[in-house]
């Protein structure tokens, strides 16, 4: 029997469903008690305790100072991007292999991403290549950096933890440092990931979560942004709430911001989440090891994290040897009712983004031709 058709029976004696999912949420505990506590209340919108207890919840967990709720990952990235400066006329280094939500945060904010490739054994920024596009391509101008080619100014770095696996998250922050750079991580995949005992999202000057349906936790939809700057932290969450002065009833807006807050009756699912984190990612690193052990006979690679990395195992993925073999596996795994993805194409490659600056993207187009995403939900129980 050739390993595809292995594997399909490995997944569904694993998984008790049919068809077999990419990702789905899991509910174990308290989020129906808590979303009833919301309706019974009438504090269903973005104001309501739950609001803060989840923030304090995820800045505790990842060892941030603050956290501040949002409707969805990319408005956290949005806001985060704003906060610092990027605007019309700048530009943002950032990977092609990514979702497309870690380029349109950059547009949002009238700037222009520019692709840096990956490390195939990461998926993530590469430091290396990051060091070397700025080395032949960058000038100073007093405290701005410039880009020599176009003369745009180069203000933040924004790498991804892609599928929860960390990237070289140090070396990257030791370059933009060097550099003068803001760093900011997308961690919307990594909620419980670290690389060297820091929490994805706390390295850089502000992080993203995103806890959408499909990730590791979920609100529904929603996001979050963190930091361990306190006087940023206040001007995020003013900027969130349409920039309003606090007051008993005045309505006094004193700048231009986003209605981006995150309704209670989400944030009271994600408290209950949270409630169980730790079994989920217990039960996450179990089902990994499992495919690690399938697939380590073969000549399929089953994606790990590197050295001094702890992994969420939000999505598993494994490295075909061609497009071919990729191709193939995708139809069979999906034929029988096996959900399998590949990986996302490249940003550089859609028609908004593909008149944007890169490196050659080398490493970013092997693994498009080879990473497929497998069945990754907690399995359920018998």
């Amino acid at each position: 029997m050739d390993i595809e058709r292995k594997f399909c029976d490995l997944v569904k004696n694993i998984h008790c469903e049919s068809p077999v999912l990419l990702h789905r949420p899991v509910f174990l505990g308290n989020e129906v008690d808590y979303l009833s506590d919301c309706i019974t209340s009438n504090y269903v919108s973005s104001v309501g305790a739950r609001v803060i207890e989840f923030e304090e919840l995820i800045a505790n967990f990842v060892g941030a100072q603050r956290a501040i709720a949002c409707v969805n990952g990319t408005s956290a990235l949005h806001v985060a991007l704003h906060t610092m400066g990027v605007g019309s006329g700048t530009q943002v280094l950032t990977q092609a292999l990514t979702f497309v939500a870690t380029a349109n945060a950059i547009s949002f904010c009238g700037a222009e991403p520019l692709f840096i490739d990956v490390d195939i054994d990461t998926f993530g920024m590469s430091p290396e290549s990051l060091r070397v596009w700025l080395e032949a391509n960058v000038r100073s101008e007093g405290k701005r950096l410039i880009n020599k080619n176009n003369g745009k100014e180069i203000i933040a770095c924004l790498p991804m933890h892609t599928f929860g696996l960390p990237c070289r998250i140090k070396e990257i922050s030791s370059i933009c440092n060097e550099y003068g750079i803001v760093l900011i991580e997308d961690a919307a995949e990594s909620l419980g990931s670290s690389f060297q005992d820091s929490h994805t999202g706390t390295i850089g000057k502000i992080g993203t979560f995103s806890f959408n349906g499909n990730k590791i936790i979920t609100t529904g939809g929603g996001g979050m942004v963190v930091t361990n700057d306190e006087q940023l932290a206040d001007r995020i969450k003013h900027l969130t709430t349409t920039a309003k002065r606090p007051h008993q009833y005045e309505y006094y807006h004193d700048e231009i911001g986003f209605n981006y807050r995150m309704p209670n009756v989400n944030a009271a699912i994600g408290v209950a989440q949270m409630e169980n984190f730790t079994e989920i990612l217990m039960a996450k690193e179990k089902l990994a090891k499992i495919y690690s052990d399938f697939f380590a006979e073969s000549t399929i690679k089953f994606a790990c994290p590197i050295d001094e990395a702890k992994t969420n195992y939000w999505l598993n993925a494994i490295i075909l040897n061609n497009r071919v073999d990729r191709d193939n596996f995708l139809k069979i795994t999906n034929d029988n009712n096996i959900m399998t993805r590949p990986i996302w194409n490249l940003i550089s490659d859609l028609p908004m983004y593909v008149n944007c600056e890169h490196d050659g993207l080398a490493n970013s187009k092997w693994l498009v031709d080879r990473v497929i995403n497998i069945p990754s939900s907690v399995p359920m129980k018998g």
